[in-house]
């Protein structure tokens, strides 16, 4: 038999399922409060994550840091501790539609901080991802970095 695409198994098959299967989500209205408010500051306070890697396209918004899903599962530790030092509360994950990449995400950094019992750090998803917010109108668009409309027409 000839292996094609579709007979290979999903990338995140190589880890393990989070044990937290619902994280708590952040609507795009709070994200971009938070983006607005001068007391909160990206990096320190809070970090946006992009998950998209093939299809990270269209732009992201303001002040996220991509880390593909694919390659994510082993740095959770890595992240943790630079958060944790940074004094991160907040840990924000996206992708297209924040169904898959980021409710997986979340919940691994969610099962990491249950483990730790560290109750100052929350992992959360940018609720119905980037594309809802690229359509959700100019208000949120403002708060892009490499907007292309064209990507979104029609989504």
């Amino acid at each position: 038999m000839a292996f094609t695409e579709s007979s290979a198994a999903p990338w995140h098959a190589a880890y393990p399922p989070p044990t937290n299967k619902a994280p708590a989500g952040m609507a795009r209205e709070m994200v971009l409060e938070m983006l607005k408010n001068s007391d909160s500051v990206a990096g320190k306070d809070y970090v946006l994550i992009d998950l998209r890697r093939t299809d990270h396209e269209g732009g992201t918004i303001r002040g996220s840091i991509n880390l593909p899903a694919q390659s994510l599962y082993p740095t959770i530790p890595t992240l943790y501790n630079m958060f944790k030092a940074a004094g991160v509360r907040k840990v924000v994950w996206y992708c297209s539609s924040s169904r898959g990449r980021g409710t997986r995400a979340a919940g691994w950094l969610s099962d990491y901080l249950d483990e730790r019992k560290d109750r100052n750090m929350e992992s959360l998803i940018l609720l119905e991802g980037i594309t809802a917010w690229a359509t959700a109108g100019g208000e949120f668009t403002d708060w892009m970095d490499d907007y292309d409309a064209a990507v979104w027409a029609g989504k």
